[in-house]
């Protein structure tokens, strides 16, 4: 899965979306400015919305506070890319921050690939009525054993796809899935730490089909620079 984050989403604009402030503004701005795709293997820096005041920034790949080497950070963090709604309760990686660390990824839209045969072929999905959504996550910290630097990293949730989405992500080892969408009117109550195992659950729901929609992109698109405006454009 592969998140787009437009040129015109300043950090003040994210800040004020959110009704956060920010005190890390050049490195917020940093990842903000004008990247039209970025992708979860990489491990990029990402946006964060939790409960604090300020706008955080997270490592995409979440580290178990309990990692114990660097070695064993970079493999597990590999498979916590995203989290399943299903089971995000009972897998030892994520129940805790589930409880402790839900937090708000701010994205304008993403990726997901079509399979009909051999043809492969790359949409990108969108809010109708929402220039920056939010989509749901768990994050943590996890203190480097030799450096002793803390660092947040994060994971995205997932549902089953909606109707539309489960026509589009048909492939690969987890299809029919999509990313879990929180309204704007539930997300600072997504973000309460009082919560319990069932109020959270609740939450667990695809985002209404009528709300989205997606068209096809060129295939070449994860070979642009991130900079290039034609990541999004619609394929000829």
């Amino acid at each position: 899965m592969c998140f787009y984050n437009s040129s015109s989403k300043r950090a003040l604009a994210v800040a004020k979306r959110y009704g956060r402030k920010t005190d890390l503004i050049e490195i917020v701005q940093e990842i903000l400015d004008e990247q039209y795709r970025i992708t979860a293997f990489s491990h990029p820096d990402c946006c964060m919305i939790t409960g604090s005041e300020y706008v955080q920034t997270a490592k995409w790949g979440l580290i178990p506070h309990w990692t114990k080497t660097e070695a064993d950070a970079k493999k597990v963090r590999m498979m916590t890319l995203n989290a399943r709604s299903e089971t995000v309760f009972s897998l030892p990686s994520f129940r805790v921050p589930i409880q402790t660390g839900r937090c708000l990824i701010p994205s304008t839209g993403y990726f997901e690939f079509h399979h009909a045969g051999k043809e492969v072929t790359p949409y990108y999905i969108f809010l109708k009525e929402e220039e920056i959504f939010s989509i749901a996550g768990v994050y943590e910290k996890w203190r480097h054993p030799e450096t002793r630097e803390m660092i947040t990293t994060f994971s995205v949730l997932t549902v089953p796809a909606n109707e539309l989405c489960v026509t589009i992500h048909n492939g690969g080892k987890n299809p029919f899935r999509m990313p879990l969408i929180i309204p704007r009117s539930s997300e600072e109550k997504w973000l309460d730490r009082s919560l319990n195992k069932t109020e959270i659950g609740d939450f667990f729901q695809s985002c209404q089909t009528e709300l989205m929609d997606a068209y096809a992109v060129s295939k070449d698109f994860l070979k642009k620079n991130s900079k290039d405006a034609s990541i999004i454009e619609r394929a000829a």
